[in-house]
């Protein structure tokens, strides 16, 4: 049948999905694998038997096999970025309160590095030879890791750019996914690795439920919690003058809005060093002493603020530091930067550093705590994704990490 340009498949998701070969499928069809292969590669329409034919083999609906292109649904949406208005861009969707909202798949924000979640825990290693198993505290420290290849470095738009007139943040978007699983998402800002943990024990303890985290440092996952643009914003930032975290910042960020702090956990934020640590670094005067490289945050991230706090503390002026002006975007990247060499020492967690292989200086311990506007907590997808966090599937992940303390995890630290 001659094909009509207007009709799309997804014959070939399916089929793969369900493990089946093209000869398989054709074979429990009762049609050719020439035609199987020419209906996955769009060259022609299917009559009405064999459409019927795919879909019982598929043991799905018809609509789930075959479309026209203009039945998709499309919503108006705000866009957390810019991009110019004759280009179509891939975002990601999710509603969040009363608007939708797209998250441009532009860059590094395109790909997802995760954090694997463990099946278990070493406890000893057992060698061939040996009568007795060596316990792991007993095995040698790791002496070298490997060379990190590439450090990739953020694409990110100035907001002058965001300024253009050839910009736009209210789009329209054609939806591409079922779009109950679109409405069923939730949207966490934040800087801490263990955001990808959360995302998968809970997509595992509710299967409906879809995370979408996006890394953004804590003033910034705050700065979009107050844009309507996230559900939740992770923070770690530290009130020297009241003592307290993160509190302070979000009374005066937010304005009209009433917000609940959930904490996830403190975890200890200091230096990392290479292993062994060979320059005998103790506290951030030394880097100066030393003559030591580091890599710095961005401003606004707890960990810059941090450091800025400990040079002031210790009369150390921040020009002094060879380094202080080579911004890193994530913790990840602090590590990477120690591991090949790049930076004697860097501001992130003892978790990280325990991932890495790395040395680490402790510093300071800083409550972790989710920021959520009180009227999402009536919304299912949050109502489900807070009730995970207590939960000893999550729990477990972050104990067996090392350098945090889940005591408290899942307590209301503050209304306001």
């Amino acid at each position: 049948m001659k094909l009509d340009v207007n009709l799309c498949n997804n014959l070939k998701s399916i089929r793969t999905r369900l493990g089946m070969s093209q000869q398989e499928l054709a074979n429990i069809a009762g049609v050719t694998r020439q035609s199987i292969g020419g209906v996955e590669l769009g060259q022609y329409a299917p009559s009405v038997a064999m459409s019927l034919r795919l879909a019982k083999a598929l043991g799905c609906q018809v609509e789930d096999l075959f479309w026209f292109e203009e039945d998709l649904p499309e919503v108006e949406a705000i866009l957390t970025g810019s991009v110019p208005k004759q280009q179509r861009s891939r975002v990601s969707l999710a509603r969040v309160g009363d608007q939708w909202i797209a998250y441009p798949l532009v860059g590094n924000d395109a790909f997802r590095i995760e954090m694997i979640p463990a099946d278990g825990e070493t406890l000893a290693a057992i060698y061939p030879d040996a009568k007795e198993s060596v316990r792991v505290e007993e095995l040698p420290s790791i002496s070298k890791l490997p060379l990190a290849s590439e450090v990739a470095s953020d694409e990110r738009q100035s907001e002058g750019e965001a300024q253009n007139q050839n910009v736009t943040n209210k789009v329209l978007v054609r939806i591409l996914d079922d779009i109950d699983k679109l409405h069923n998402t939730v949207v966490i800002a934040g800087c801490t690795p263990v955001l990808s943990l959360l995302a998968r024990a809970t997509e595992r303890w509710h299967p409906q439920l879809r995370i979408h985290y996006r890394f953004a440092h804590s003033k910034a996952a705050l700065h979009s919690l107050c844009k309507g643009e996230v559900h939740i914003a992770g923070m770690h930032l530290y009130d020297p003058k009241t003592g307290e975290h993160n509190i302070p910042f979000v009374r005066e960020a937010l304005t009209g809005k009433s917000a609940v702090l959930i904490t996830l956990g403190v975890w200890e934020e200091g230096l990392l060093v290479p292993p062994g640590n060979p320059r005998g670094i103790k506290t951030v005067s030394d880097l100066v002493e030393f003559g030591a490289t580091i890599v710095t945050h961005e401003a606004g991230s707890g960990g810059q603020m941090l450091l800025e706090r400990k040079l002031q503390e210790e009369g150390v002026p921040s020009q002094t530091v060879k380094g202080f002006t080579h911004i890193v975007h994530s913790h990840q990247d602090v590590a990477l930067s120690v591991v090949s060499g790049i930076a004697d020492a860097g501001i992130s967690t003892a978790s990280i550093a325990a991932a890495f292989g790395l040395g680490f200086i402790p510093l300071h311990s800083a409550r972790y705590d989710l920021v959520i506007i009180k009227e999402y907590l009536q919304e299912e997808p949050v109502k489900q994704f807070l009730s995970i966090l207590g939960h000893q599937l999550v729990r477990s992940q972050l104990e067996i990490l090392g350098g945090y303390d889940t005591s408290k995890i899942g307590e209301v630290v503050a209304n306001i």
